[in-house]
């Protein structure tokens, strides 16, 4: 090994394996498996091979893992029924084991909660009967359907987010991520494109924030005061990758202030390439600028380890590495806290003890291939 060389591996695991607090839980290190849908929980009931997947990555060093999405008790929260479910005493036992082979492992995991909104299509399972829901009854390219929510609607959403979180503590995890992002529902509230309403739940960006305040603040009274809430936020949507909830720092900082108040422990800024700025004028990207502006941890993403964006896999392209040379240039100068890591993670399960032991020669590109299985 070259003396270069020697200096990366250990400038690698020097910055990587530092410790971090999110609140009241020490993470042994800045490696976050990502939340990564997988269908294969029939039935939405988490099996051993659910079990063994996520212990896999986490006997190979990630320090903490983020679940793949997992529907809220609610009949609209989902639209299929091999996603997992956080709710029902089956799939709740499932959950355990998950948490508790992950603990035997020597990881840290959250679940993430997660209700679709008007995503969800009528007649889809897990309950067909179920109507479609959001603020306004709009389908993120402005369509309508399915119905918007009343009042005694958010209550019961706000209800099972906070039920589902006192499942997670009881039943063993470590704290819980809420799904902001991507145009789910927590995110259709957020978005001036899908939320029209006149109401307090609706209006101005801060309004527009009410709806996952008051879920922040529910499941922050449901669980212990040292329990970690982490809250998923993203300016892009599904299929419309332009989208932005906040076209300056001061509209940013106008949506995050309210949520960090609430009771969020740290952010998980989702971007589709973590290395690209957020705004004019300054090299941070979304998750420097949230911590920046709020004082909270934050968790940057987006295709870390490899160069070629995530959704080219679900069309079965690959997808070539990438140095994080980067990467660990902007964690060591605390422009964020943590990095989840997705495909990489999908693809390889020993991709973080590779990392940080300086393996990278033994790292191989991504193959969509990966998408297909449990590995």
């Amino acid at each position: 090994m070259t003396v270069a060389a020697s200096e990366a591996t250990g400038r690698a695991a020097e910055i990587l394996a530092r410790p971090v607090a999110l609140n009241g839980l020490t993470v042994p290190n800045r490696i976050v498996m990502a939340p990564m849908t997988r269908q294969f929980s029939p039935g939405g009931v988490p099996g051993e091979d659910v079990a063994s997947y996520y212990a896999r990555r986490a006997a190979a060093g990630v320090g903490l893992i983020v679940t793949e999405g997992t529907y809220v008790g609610h009949p609209s929260a989902g639209i299929s029924d091999r996603v997992p479910r956080f709710h029902g005493e089956e799939q709740l036992a499932g959950w355990a084991k998950v948490a508790e082979a992950v603990h035997a492992a020597g990881g840290r995991i959250f679940p993430q909660l997660w209700h679709v909104g008007m995503v969800r299509q009528q007649g889809k399972p897990p309950f067909p009967e179920a109507l479609a829901v959001g603020p306004s009854g709009l389908r993120l390219d402005g369509t309508e359907g399915g119905k918007a929510m009343t009042q005694s609607d958010i209550d019961d959403v706000v209800a099972a987010f906070a039920s589902a979180a006192a499942d997670a503590e009881r039943i063993g995890f470590d704290g819980v991520e809420l799904h902001g992002a991507h145009g789910y529902l927590i995110d259709q509230f957020l978005w001036a494109g899908t939320n029209r309403r006149t109401d307090a739940y609706g209006g101005d960006p801060v309004a527009r924030t009410r709806f996952a305040v008051e879920i922040v603040q529910a499941v922050r009274s449901a669980v212990s005061p040292g329990f970690p809430v982490v809250f998923r936020f993203s300016q892009w949507k599904a299929d419309h990758y332009d989208a932005r909830l906040a076209e300056t720092p001061e509209e940013l900082e106008a949506i995050l202030t309210p949520l960090a108040t609430a009771g969020v422990d740290a952010f998980h800024a989702s971007t589709r390439r973590y290395w690209l700025p957020e705004f004019d004028g300054s090299d941070l990207n979304l998750a420097g600028w949230t911590r920046k502006l709020t004082g909270r941890p934050a968790i940057t993403v987006g295709s870390v380890g490899l160069d070629g964006e995530f959704g080219r896999a679900f069309l079965g392209e690959g997808a070539p590495l990438r140095g994080i040379d980067d990467l660990l240039d902007r964690l060591e100068r605390d422009e964020f806290d943590m990095v989840a890591v997705g495909r990489a993670v999908l693809q390889d399960p020993e991709w973080a003890a590779k990392v940080l032991a300086g393996r990278f020669g033994e790292l191989t590109s991504y193959d969509a291939a990966s998408l297909t299985s449990l590995s």
